[in-house]
C-alpha cells in the first residue's frame, strides 16, 4: 500500500501487506496519520469556517476496495475526503482525481520486487521499501517533474552533486 501526494509525486508512506484484510488498512491509515495528521488537521482547521460543501480538505484517491473507506473514516473522518472508485479516464465523466499517481507509483515497485525475486524476512522487504521510498523522495529525479518530489515538496536538503552519499551522511549525522 502507498500514499502519494498527487501534485509533487512525493511517497508519504509505503506499507507491505500479507493481505487486503481492515486490520492491515488500519495500521496503514494509523501510520499515514502518525505521519501527516497533524498538515491534514492544519488544513481542516483553516477551511472549517466554510460551509461543508465548500470547503477545500486534503483529498484521498483510492480504488474502490472497501477497507480504504472503513480504516479512513477511523483515521480522517470529518478531517479529509476520501474519493473511491475513481475512473482511469476522469477527465471524460468530469471528475477533478483520479488514481493513476498510485496506480503507476505501485506499479513501478512491483515491477522492481518481482525482479529481485524472494526475500528473506518480511523485515528485509520493509527494509527494501523504506529505502527505495527515500531514493524516491530525495534522490532520484523525476522525470514529469524536472526535479526530486522532495524539492517538489519544499524540501530543502544540501546533498551536494551525489544525491545518494549526501543522503546516507546526513542520515548517518556524520
Amino acid at each position: 500500500m502507498n500514499a502519494v501526494d498527487s501534485g509533487t509525486k512525493f511517497n508519504l508512506q509505503t506499507r507491505l501487506a500479507g493481505s487486503r484484510s481492515l486490520e492491515e488498512f488500519d495500521e496503514f491509515f494509523r501510520e499515514l496519520k502518525n505521519r501527516v495528521g497533524g498538515q491534514v488537521r492544519e488544513v481542516f482547521e483553516r477551511e472549517r469556517r466554510r460551509p461543508p460543501g465548500e470547503r477545500r480538505l486534503v483529498t484521498f484517491v483510492s480504488d474502490g476496495l472497501g477497507q480504504y473507506r472503513r480504516a479512513f473514516n477511523r483515521h480522517f473522518y470529518r478531517v479529509a475526503r476520501l474519493v473511491q472508485g475513481v475512473p482511469i479516464a476522469c477527465r471524460q465523466y468530469g471528475l477533478r482525481f483520479n488514481n493513476n499517481p498510485i496506480e503507476r507509483h505501485n506499479q513501478d515497485i512491483k515491477q522492481r520486487y518481482k525482479t529481485m525475486r524472494h526475500f528473506k524476512s518480511l523485515a528485509s522487504a520493509e527494509a527494501f521499501l523504506d529505502l527505495r521510498r527515500m531514493v524516491y523522495n530525495y534522490v532520484r529525479t523525476h522525470q514529469g517533474l524536472g526535479r526530486t518530489p522532495a524539492e517538489a515538496a519544499g524540501i530543502r536538503l544540501d546533498l551536494g552533486k551525489n544525491r545518494l552519499l549526501g543522503l546516507i551522511r546526513l542520515s548517518s549525522g556524520a
